[in-house]
């Protein structure tokens, strides 16, 4: 799978939820895009991923 540009090693039946612990980020702090549609957050533990997905991770970043 692609996510944010870069190929991925892929496990089969992984989700959403899991691929953002993957990467160790906040999944409050995060919009996932697979293949140019935006996954409701409530939806990342159902949400199976395939190998040709193609994920867009966006986090948020306060500062100031």
């Amino acid at each position: 799978m692609i996510v944010n540009g870069k190929e991925v090693k892929f496990n089969e039946g992984m989700n959403i939820e899991e691929l953002i612990k993957k990467f160790d980020l906040n999944m409050d702090k995060v919009v996932v895009e697979v293949n140019l549609e935006i996954v409701s957050k409530e939806k990342y533990n159902e949400f199976i991923l395939n190998k040709e997905d193609k994920i867009e991770i966006i986090s948020f970043v306060g500062g100031g």
